[in-house]
């Protein structure tokens, strides 16, 4: 029959497709990846195959909206891992439960749907313990960086050690008052453990912030610390040189720094508005980079081809300055420098990544705890807070991390009144301009992130005439050449981080902006090496599992498909052939992909085995 026909030749078509999928999937052209898995799906959209590998493909991108949608056409444990990446613990929560049931000996799902429910009992314990916002007490109005150093505990005899023979000679004395009986004596030992306890608990409170704002007042600048230091309040170019320098060298800055830095920063931040005017005079010009997030070596490279930030070479960094890259801690205090130093030479604008809730998730909140402490997870938390939402530059340049509104007649007024010292909302115009992204046709549609929305040229070109704009300028999104140019010339995405998460294998861009007309000179750049630590290194378990301890190369394939197939009759898909040597196994990490299954090399990762290679 001729129907017959034609739908044996879809599936036909479908599955060259699907393989060309795969094929660029591997080679991290996700996009690509995803326009073949659509054509796959409009031949025979009945594989739920093709709605993972889409799902995934678009996880990659960062596109947790989509990938929810396509993983809800293929399973719980897609669905559940793009809730999981979003940080919507409770929904992830409901599908891990479901995988359990279906697979209940499946040792990743296991994981996972522990992680979940450690993750729902944290948020609800901390919902129970929350002060009322009105109560809430700012950390850092409770750390004074002058004290640290200056305070009498500094002293070089430790409290307890001072203490404990005084107490001695005081029971001494009262002993022989008393005379020298057995029960006295018995007394005055006890006596004197007990003092000595007491004033060893009191010095080690002291130390830890029990009886001090946060902890900080005992931290000396030790003689022999070798690394960069303030002198006085003033941060110098020096400073900030010898700074850099220690962190490439991965030497660590002294807590007392890292706090005036972080400080001083805030006090900077909230006199500013949440929409910033900048003036570049002409004949000047002035730099706008994207995210960086947490490429350390990347933004070294940045300052070698186009100099340090200053008066006479101003730069903007439009958000998601941390998570992903391992490094973050020392992006941030380096660009928080710059800001100290200058405040004109380094304009700083938030991004969807400076959230606690993103923080939590990408590495930037294990990596500061591991790093230096948890008082300055809190002090980066309400500094994040503090950071503008967009910049127009000289009247014409609207710069802005994530895009524009689901609202016509927007006004730069209206930016500029937002009351932004809070977290991200999930809608409105602060959510929007942290996370909508563009799309290649008019009008407005749902965000692909699951968060803000898309908007096409014509959105882009009514705002700019509202606010007699000339250009917007975004970042936000990886893209292959560091850049983009959409919506007829008039929107610009730049992205600053080069092979973005060691896999990416896209080139970093920066804009240099020339006044008076402003026009745009994009300079492209590659990524440069950096220490042997991954990306993701200090991310939330459930990003960074590890591999299942069952590699080899003598292990029976027959097992390795029987589990394969265990996993595809879990979440519905349909087998009629199982190759072991084209099937690819992911882990569930974001930076790691793992080489092809054979019989000579046979590995099962932890994460959803992607039996679609088939």
């Amino acid at each position: 029959m001729p129907n017959m026909e034609t739908q044996n030749s879809n599936v036909s078509r479908a599955e060259e497709i699907k393989v060309l999928a795969n094929e660029a999937f591997k080679a991290h052209k996700y996009g690509q990846a995803i326009d073949l898995y659509s054509q796959a799906i409009e031949l025979n959209g009945d594989n739920a195959v093709y709605w993972a590998n889409r799902a995934f493909a678009h996880s990659k991108l960062e596109e947790y909206g989509s990938a929810i949608l396509d993983a809800s056409k293929a399973g719980y444990y897609r669905r559940g891992a793009a809730y999981l990446a979003m940080g919507k613990f409770k929904d992830a929560l409901k599908d891990f439960q479901q995988v359990k049931k279906i697979c209940p000996n499946d040792p990743d799902a296991s994981k996972k749907l522990k992680e979940c429910e450690k993750a729902v009992m944290k948020l609800k314990f901390e919902e129970a313990i929350a002060v009322p916002e009105s109560q809430r007490r700012s950390v850092a109005d409770s750390i004074d960086f002058h004290s640290i150093g200056t305070s009498p505990s500094s002293s070089s005899m430790p409290t307890q050690v001072a203490i404990a023979p005084v107490a001695v000679a005081v029971v001494a004395a009262g002993a022989m008052l008393v005379g020298t009986a057995k029960p006295v004596v018995v007394v005055a030992v006890l006596m004197v453990v007990l003092v000595v306890l007491g004033a060893y608990l009191w010095g080690s409170c002291r130390g830890s912030g029990v009886f001090t704002k946060r902890g900080i007042m005992d931290l000396d600048v030790e003689p022999q610390y070798s690394g960069a230091r303030i002198e006085g309040d003033i941060v110098t170019l020096d400073f900030v040189k010898k700074m850099m320098d220690d962190f490439k060298n991965q030497k660590c800055l002294h807590k007392r720094y890292a706090f005036q830095m972080v400080l001083q920063t805030r006090e900077i931040l909230q006199a500013l508005p949440s929409l910033v005017d900048i003036n570049v005079p002409e004949g000047k010009h002035f730099t706008v980079c994207g995210d960086v997030h947490g490429q350390f070596y990347d933004l070294l490279n940045i300052f070698e081809l186009n100099g340090f930030p200053s008066e006479e070479n101003p730069y903007l960094f439009n958000g998601d300055f941390v998570d992903r890259g391992s490094f973050s801690l020392e992006v941030i205090l380096t660009l928080f420098a710059f800001k100290c130093m200058c405040p004109s030479a380094i304009y700083l604008s938030r991004g969807n990544h400076e959230s606690k809730s993103m923080n939590k998730i990408y590495g930037f909140e294990g990596e500061v705890r591991s790093k230096l402490s948890e008082t300055f997870v809190e002090l980066f938390a309400e500094v994040f807070c503090c950071l503008p939402l967009a910049h127009v530059i000289n009247g014409k340049v609207f710069v802005v991390h994530g895009g524009l509104f689901s609202v016509d007649g927007v006004k730069l007024s209206d930016i500029k009144a937002i009351d932004r010292f809070c977290e991200p909302p999930e809608e409105g115009l602060m959510c929007e301009l942290l996370w909508s992204d563009p799309q290649p046709f008019p009008g407005r549609g749902p965000s692909k992130r699951g968060v803000g929305l898309s908007f096409g040229k014509d959105v882009t070109q009514r705002f700019l005439q509202d606010n007699n704009l000339d250009l917007v300028v975004r970042s936000h999104e990886v893209k292959d050449e560091g850049y983009e140019i959409e919506h007829d010339g008039k929107l610009i995405t730049v992205f600053s981080a080069p092979n973005y998460c060691d896999q990416m294998g896209n080139k970093g861009a920066f804009i240099r902006f020339e006044a008076p007309d402003l026009k745009p000179n994009i300079v492209t750049f590659s990524a440069v090496p950096h220490p042997n630590v991954k990306p993701m290194a200090y991310a939330n378990n459930f990003l960074r599992m590890p591999v299942i301890g069952e590699t080899s190369t003598g292990m029976d394939v027959g097992a390795i498909v029987k589990r394969m197939t265990s996993f595809v009759h879990c979440f519905h898909f349909s087998i009629v052939s199982c190759s072991v040597t084209h099937v690819h196994a992911f882990r569930s990490s974001d930076s790691d992909y793992e080489p092809p299954v054979t019989k000579e090399n046979a590995a099962i990762t932890s994460g959803y085995l992607l039996c679609t290679y088939i």
